[in-house]
């Protein structure tokens, strides 16, 4: 190969050809075992090896790497094990820092931990050895080309129709909304659902440890991303920094793509200046579980608040919970809508809309319920002031 400059992928293939052409002289293969051949070579020197496969894959969700022998993934919900492996520990490291130095980001033995992305959004998550006991480990969640609509999502059970249609109005009357649930859940997929309600007029500013919302319908979008500190004196944007840059920028409306540390308090202190209408996620198991958990990233702040401020800056600034999660049959689905219904006696109150009932199980195993009404909306104002009548 000419290191001297940049070869093209053509090239490269072409290389390639020329020294598999020769090796099948003395070693002779079939054409498919030349192709895989080939194919091999490439994704080693220009793709993710191994993990390529995968990676192209449609139907997988998940790629979890334990090490450069055990590669395993999710699809249709279930764990396989994968018959490839790295031909080593080195090979794993060079395809971590390929993945990581597309985004400009950093991961070595002073900072082994790093969130990054792939080129067609899935989201990564490495941890390097000896951190991760075993060899490194990588996380890939993937993301479909076509983003889930809210009809998809009604067309599989996750959500009923009724309740499609109650978080729209609410969505459009810009109701905060917070959707909680366990990791896997389908959060990011059902936020990126939700958007699709969004008015095309509004201006929206996203915010993320790494880009990875697919909004439906977006026309005025602004994508902010986090930026880790590296060795080189460049200082890192944290997600609090963008919510203090993004109240700025004149936005409609602020998704934040995912609470887990003390930019809770920044994101409340948004929804209770003016800036309704806000979306994020968050893993919890119930909606009281959100607001317990909301109120502890909050703390993380470092700010003197006293735990009663946290709970009316919640019960002011966050309309509704949606809960998420996955049943036993690996389904997920919307297990329950929850409006906050005020700050009472140092509690906040809970108005429960729609839970998930189980009624039975088919042949097949695919649980069977519905998501049944519970209760009515008792926080009619946002709605009063879009003009619509619910």
């Amino acid at each position: 190969m000419d290191l001297s400059r940049e070869l093209s992928d053509e090239e490269i293939c072409d290389l390639i050809g020329s020294v598999v052409s020769r090796e099948v002289r003395e070693n002779p293969m079939t054409i498919r075992q030349r192709a895989n051949l080939e194919r091999a070579i490439f994704n080693s020197l220009r793709k993710l090896d191994v993990l390529q496969e995968l990676v192209d894959d449609k139907e997988i969700t998940e790629i979890m790497v334990n090490g450069p022998d055990k590669i395993f993934y999710e699809k249709n919900g279930k764990i396989y094990e994968f018959k490839g492996h790295f031909s080593s520990e080195e090979k794993l490291e060079d395809v971590i820092q390929q993945i990581v130095g597309r985004h400009n980001r950093v991961v070595n033995q002073a900072s082994p931990i790093v969130d990054t992305r792939l080129s067609d959004g899935s989201r990564v998550n490495i941890v390097l050895n000896p951190i991760s006991i075993g060899g490194s480990a990588i996380s890939i969640r993937k993301f479909p080309d076509d983003p889930m609509s809210m009809e998809k999502l009604i067309e599989i059970d996750s959500v009923s129709d009724e309740a499609a249609q109650f978080l729209q109005i609410l969505t459009r009357a810009k109701y905060s909304i917070f959707i909680s649930g366990g990791t896997g859940s389908g959060k990011t997929t059902f936020l990126n659902a939700l958007s699709q309600y969004i008015p095309d007029d509004e201006r929206i500013i996203t915010i993320e440890d790494s880009a990875e919302l697919q909004l439906l319908g977006a026309k005025n979008i602004v994508k902010l991303e986090t930026r880790n500190a590296n060795t080189e004196g460049v200082m890192p944007i944290t997600i609090r920094d963008l919510i203090k840059t993004a109240l700025r920028m004149r936005p409609d409306r602020i998704i934040v793509g995912e609470c887990r540390g003390a930019e809770a308090l920044d994101m409340l202190s948004a929804m209770n200046t003016g800036h309704d209408g806000a979306l994020s996620t968050g893993h919890a198991n119930s909606p009281l579980d959100a607001i317990t958990r909301i109120s502890v990233m909050a703390k993380m702040s470092g700010e003197d608040l006293p735990l009663e401020a946290i709970f009316q800056q919640i019960a002011s600034g966050i309309d509704i919970i949606v809960q998420l999660g996955r049943l036993r049959d690996k389904s997920r689905r919307v297990l329950e809508i929850a409006e906050i219904d005020g700050f009472v006696d140092g509690q906040i109150c809970i108005n429960t809309l729609y839970k998930f009932e189980e009624t039975g199980c088919e042949s097949d195993g695919r649980i069977v319920g519905k998501l049944a009404k519970k209760g009515n909306l008792h926080h009619t104002d946002k709605l009063i002031a879009a003009g619509i009548d619910i």
